[in-house]
């Protein structure tokens, strides 16, 4: 069984939310997700997200999925 490789994906949201002056938690409320979820991708836990999630995040930060998210 292959082992498991860590990914490299950087999330870039908190930089995002400070650019905009943004809480975590009106982004949460604008998308319709939990500020749990949120936080998890937030802090480079999230192993998937949806893209309805992505477009949601884009649509609210007004940015394209590449500057929310980049190869670290």
């Amino acid at each position: 069984m292959p082992v498991e490789e860590e990914h490299r994906i950087v999330c870039r949201l908190d930089e995002l939310l400070e650019e905009r002056g943004m809480t975590l938690t009106a982004l949460a409320e604008a998308i319709g997700v939990t500020v749990v979820n949120l936080s998890v991708l937030k802090n480079n836990r999230a192993r998937a997200i949806r893209f309805s999630t992505l477009t949601a995040i884009c649509d609210v930060l007004e940015c394209a999925p590449g500057d929310l998210l980049d190869v670290g």
